[in-house]
């Protein structure tokens, strides 16, 4: 019996660390690894230079939800430290905008929202869920970063010269000039989408465009709103500092910070540097 009483104990000892270990995680008090300091950190004690920045870049694997967990988590920060938060989405064109503000405000029922999620992308609508349905809940602006895909189809086809100055519209000229670590992975998305014989240096303006348009689109946020934290949900590939950060800097003197999720044998403090991004979300589950 004593040792029944024992066991009993010890189960409800676990639950109760595992419990205020999850409610701890829901909170955001997680770990991140300083890509400066060479530090492991709480992501509680980074935000306070978080809210000194203007666009703060947290990367994903699309299908991987624990990515989006960790996404949430520098949001719900962010938010509860009382930045200005405005949510940039490479998922969504902007001229999806319209629905974005209807979610947003709780105007659109879920199937029609749903419907467009799939419109705009091509990945699981359950993996971002829980980022949107907090955005929702706390009235946080989402806006479209993306654009119009027969733009990004047309230059994979034509490279960036075919584009109208109409179809160009804010975006400078694009061409395919980036460093060389940004290019071994540009050269690797190229193999893995077996573009055949298509022109690799077209394939690569149209990575360009889309970089340069989530730049472009996030720094509109601030002719409205100049106290706004912008945080932008891309993929790793658009959020390392080669990619959409450089594209910023190019148009202005903004300050990017860089967060990639920790992908044990790919990302993590061995395989990823300062040029690479600021902080490594860790424990991601």
């Amino acid at each position: 019996m004593r040792n029944t009483r024992l066991q009993i104990c010890a189960l409800v000892a676990a639950a109760v660390l595992l419990s205020a270990g999850a409610a701890l995680y829901a909170a955001g008090e997680a770990d991140v690894f300083d890509l400066a300091s060479g530090q492991r950190r709480p992501l509680a004690d980074i935000v306070p230079g978080l809210l000194k920045g203007r666009i703060v870049l947290v990367g994903e694997h699309h299908a991987t939800a624990a990515h989006h967990r960790g996404q949430l988590r520098v949001i719900r920060s962010l938010h509860e430290a009382g930045a200005r938060v405005v949510i940039g989405l490479e998922m969504f064109r902007r001229e999806s905008q319209e629905v974005l503000d209807r979610w947003v405000a709780g105007s659109i029922p879920p199937q029609e929202f749903h419907a467009a999620f799939i419109d705009n992308w091509g990945f699981p609508w359950a993996e971002y869920r829980p980022v949107f349905e907090y955005a929702r809940a706390n009235r946080i602006p989402m806006i479209g970063l993306n654009v119009p895909r027969d733009i990004t189809r047309q230059v994979a086809r034509g490279g960036f010269q075919s584009l109208s100055e109409e179809q160009r519209g804010q975006l400078a000229d694009v061409s395919c000039s980036v460093d060389e670590d940004y290019m071994r992975y540009i050269r690797s998305a190229y193999g893995a989408h077996a573009h055949g014989n298509a022109n690799f240096t077209f394939f690569c303006e149209a990575q360009m465009v889309w970089d340069a348009a989530m730049a472009v689109h996030a720094l509109n946020v601030f002719q409205t709103d100049p106290e706004a934290v912008v945080v932008i949900l891309t993929g790793v590939g658009h959020a390392q500092k080669g990619a959409v950060p450089r594209q910023v800097r190019q148009r202005a003197a903004v300050p990017t910070t860089v967060f990639l999720p920790e992908v044990p044998g790919s990302i993590t403090p061995s395989t990823v540097d300062r040029q690479d991004a600021d902080y490594l979300l860790l424990d991601l589950r």
